[in-house]
């Protein structure tokens, strides 16, 4: 399996499970493989990435061995979709810092704002090869 384009997410927040089905409708190649920062193979991804094992406000891209987070990782995401998603890369000359600032202050609210989620996403067997367990 290529392993070469994974995305970490929290799989508590339904923003982020939500933007997870948004990144799957929008990668027909199936380029990205998902797993929760929650999970066993998600602690091990992040230590290997030398991240902290208790992270969970910030989605992370593994890109051919080399780890983004937060603002960073979602353009780098966008830039690899399909049709007009990749547009939104021109944001990455905006200064990190802030982007960030955005980022997290989305990241603060995601849970009052969007909740979180009670039970697991149900998966199509296809659907279920997407992600890393």
């Amino acid at each position: 399996m290529n392993k070469s384009l994974i995305v970490l997410f929290d799989g508590e927040c339904n923003l982020c499970n939500g933007a997870v089905t948004f990144i799957i409708r929008r990668d027909p190649d199936a380029q990205f493989k998902f797993a929760p920062l929650q999970s066993d193979t998600g602690r091990m991804l992040l230590s290997s990435a030398s991240l902290p094992a208790d992270i969970q406000d910030t989605i992370v891209l593994i890109e051919h061995g080399q780890s983004f987070t937060k603002s960073t990782a979602a353009l780098r995401i966008a830039k690899r979709l399909n049709r007009l998603w990749p547009l939104f890369y021109v944001f990455i000359i905006v200064p990190k810092p802030i982007r960030n600032m955005i980022y997290h202050w989305i990241a603060r609210y995601r849970y009052a704002w969007f909740g979180r989620k009670e039970s697991c996403m149900l998966m199509t067997p296809e659907l279920r090869q997407r992600f890393i367990e």
